[in-house]
């Protein structure tokens, strides 16, 4: 694995080629500061785009100097959303970070037929959780977009990630389709699709990682669970990445590392021709430093 923790993957961000973000609808306390921090350190470039007086306000609220800051003015959140979407369709940007507009606004643009950014056949969030307890980086999917997932629909959120991670340096991810028990039951239909996962990945079907499942958390995260419940393999207690059945376990996953375990969690939609940013106002200021930080290294 490239990174353990996000400071070393903030400082390889700091050597790679800048990228620059645009900002759909800037005129936000707490994205303008994730952009201000990103800026000092080298990060990336922006591109602020929304109502150019109220930019300006909040940029002197938190002491960022937009000398050298682009700053193109909208009027709305949706006009603002569009605009940002076109700078990276014209190659002007290579992220897109989500302001003060409502997602759906913002996905509505993402997606615009005017434009060329729907590139995978559906929008999935990877998210990135710095976990004390593990002393490594763990990635879980899809805990934001897609809320029910069929088979087929798994499929493509797990084929987002691994390009992703492959992207960021990780050859070989070893991937946990988790489930409530590690056995295959047809009462768990979760317990099915990991094992249909698995067995596609084992004949070549998903390519780039080490799949397993069904495995339950522990037995995806605890080498010490999976020695008392007999569970071996390449991916049992040393999973990179979990793929999780529906959005509410991959969200409840996620906080609860958060919340319970001291946790910092970056995250990205993947899908479209570039990284997406969507920063919640709870994201600590390292969380969404995190975020730009691993949409940049994922920018192709």
């Amino acid at each position: 694995m490239p990174w353990t923790d996000f400071d070393a993957m903030l400082a390889e961000a700091q050597r790679r080629p800048t990228r620059t973000v645009a900002v759909a609808s800037a005129a936000d306390r707490d994205v303008v500061l994730a952009v201000r921090e990103a800026l000092a350190l080298g990060l990336c470039r922006a591109i602020l785009v929304g109502p150019g007086a109220e930019i300006s306000a909040v940029a002197e609220q938190v002491g960022l100097n937009l000398s050298g800051v682009d700053v193109v003015d909208a009027p709305t959140p949706q006009a603002a959303a569009l605009e940002a979407a076109r700078l990276c369709d014209a190659g002007r940007a290579q992220v897109l970070m989500k302001g003060q507009v409502p997602s759906g606004d913002f996905l509505r643009a993402l997606l615009s037929p005017d434009l060329n950014l729907r590139r995978a056949p559906l929008l999935s969030h990877l998210a990135c959780l710095e976990v004390p307890s593990l002393g490594r980086l763990l990635f879980v999917t899809d805990g934001g977009m897609v809320p029910y997932p069929d088979l087929d629909q798994k499929v493509k959120i797990l084929s987002n990630a691994l390009e992703a991670l492959h992207t960021l340096g990780w050859t070989l991810p070893r991937v946990a389709v988790i489930g409530a028990v590690e056995t295959v039951n047809p009462q768990m239909p979760p317990t099915v699709d990991a094992a249909l996962i698995a067995k596609m990945a084992e004949r070549g079907q998903i390519k780039g990682a080490l799949v397993d499942g069904p495995l339950a958390f522990d037995g995806a995260v605890s080498p010490e669970s999976c020695r008392h419940k007999g569970i071996g393999g390449p991916v049992a207690g040393e999973a990179d990445l979990i793929l999780v059945p529906t959005i509410e376990v991959g969200n409840v996953l996620a906080k609860s590392l958060i919340y319970c375990a001291g946790a910092t969690m970056a995250g990205v939609v993947l899908g479209a021709a570039v990284p997406v940013v969507l920063v919640s106002r709870s994201d600590t200021p390292r969380a969404k430093l995190a975020s730009l930080a691993m949409a940049v290294l994922s920018a192709p």
